[in-house]
């Protein structure tokens, strides 16, 4: 396994990673524009083990060339060795294979570099920046960190979406709306907050903007603080 992942496959396997194929056992539509996968983990999680916001790369075959992805375990089960994997649908050869997956299909996986840091101490507020696309892992830290209150600013629209986090102050956001919405907002809500927790994961672009914007102008703390591109604008 892992010999047809290119240049990327080899620096991740000399970076300690390790590969796993993955089982789809189920499928289901959430929306027309989100998906929800069962799978089995081909024994991944007795090996590596759980922890909130965990993620795993897909190989993709995008025209012979290997294309990764990186995706969050949704309710994973270490005993049964099975989780979900939810994908926001829209162009490209992950969501193109997430629509037509069934019972029986088969992908490749890596895992590497993943990981949770628990800010300590606990955050007396949580703040964090999301979009469909990482819904997932949004939902996974505020149930870790769910004894926090939360806002949450999240770029498109939640309606129909498995968003879990019931209690928190969601501020929803129009595409590209992000940046000035967290500018108008977040600095009077960080005055009146001992221990805050800012968690970023949007587009690259958005991510870099916001995290540069936290730390210098804001100057929120780097342990304070968790910022992950989670896709990249065409």
């Amino acid at each position: 396994m892992g010999q047809g992942h290119g240049w990327q496959g080899t620096v991740l396997k000399l970076m300690g990673a390790k590969d796993f194929e993955f089982t789809v056992t189920g499928a289901e539509d959430v929306s027309s524009e989100y998906r929800r996968l069962h799978l089995t983990d081909g024994g991944m999680l007795a090996a590596t083990g759980v922890h909130p916001t965990m993620w795993v790369r897909l190989w993709f075959d995008n025209s012979g060339k290997p294309h990764q992805r990186a995706y969050t375990l949704v309710d994973p089960d270490p005993k049964a060795g099975t989780f979900s994997l939810e994908f926001a649908l829209h162009e490209g050869v992950a969501s193109d294979w997430a629509r037509a997956a069934k019972a029986g299909n088969t992908i490749e996986a890596t895992v590497q570099g993943t990981g949770f840091q628990r800010p300590r101490p606990e955050p007396s507020h949580v703040f964090a920046m999301a979009d469909p696309a990482s819904l997932p892992a949004l939902n996974s830290l505020l149930e870790e960190l769910g004894s926090a209150p939360a806002t949450v600013w999240f770029e498109g629209e939640l309606d129909g979406l498995p968003f879990r986090g019931s209690s928190a102050d969601v501020r929803t956001v129009p595409r590209h709306g992000l940046v000035d919405a967290v500018r108008a907002d977040l600095p009077d809500l960080l005055k009146g907050t001992e221990n805050p927790y800012v968690w970023i994961a949007c587009d690259t672009l958005t991510t870099r903007t916001l995290s540069a914007y936290v730390r210098k102008e804001l100057a929120v703390a780097k342990d304070r603080m968790h910022a992950l591109g989670y896709w990249r604008a065409t």
